[in-house]
């Protein structure tokens, strides 16, 4: 018995200590309910700092203009391909995008041309247009009734990043799809 009541003793201390130890001043408290208080204001804030507009994102782009052509870079000191053009683009914004024109074709959300929107990427096939596989990659800039432009970084005559027509030269046949990132 007097075991029994020995080791209830030692328990109900453990336990308070316990207890104490857990315990938080009322200063304290008081201070991390603020804090909680303040998380969703801060959170807002967070989504606000990262919500992109197609505006911005192509007030950016326009910044590259004129900047060399260059076969797999996406480097605005070194040059741009297509696809590095366009990646470096999005994720300056924080986008997690792909680095070649051919794994664009499987990200975002695939569009027709009529519902294309500023800020899309714009998917063509390389040069052999016969061969509906992605080759070049760009970014919807305008849209004006039928006409549609693109930035992008061109290999052709332009030879760096530059602003294009859909129906200029052979881009209208190579067209493939629109896709939507934002």
């Amino acid at each position: 018995m007097k075991k029994t009541l020995i080791l209830f003793s030692l328990i109900c201390v453990s336990m308070s200590i316990a207890t104490a130890q857990t315990t938080i001043p009322v200063q304290y408290q008081e201070m991390v309910n603020k804090l909680i208080r303040q998380l969703p204001e801060q959170k807002e804030k967070q989504e606000e700092v990262v919500t992109t507009t197609p505006n911005k994102l192509l007030d950016f782009a326009k910044t590259m203009l004129g900047i060399r052509y260059r076969t797999a870079s996406s480097s605005p000191s070194q040059g741009f391909d297509c696809s590095g053009f366009v990646n470096y683009v999005f994720s300056n914004f924080g986008f997690k995008v792909p680095r070649s024109s051919r794994d664009f074709a499987a990200s975002g959300e695939s569009k027709k041309l009529s519902e294309a929107k500023i800020g899309d990427v714009i998917l063509f096939t390389g040069t052999n247009s016969r061969s509906r596989t992605p080759g070049h990659v760009g970014i919807v800039y305008s849209i004006d009734g039928d006409e549609v432009k693109f930035i992008h970084s061109s290999s052709g005559h332009a030879k760096g990043v530059t602003i294009s027509s859909l129906d200029e030269g052979f881009y209208k046949k190579r067209f493939l799809k629109i896709v939507s990132i934002l």
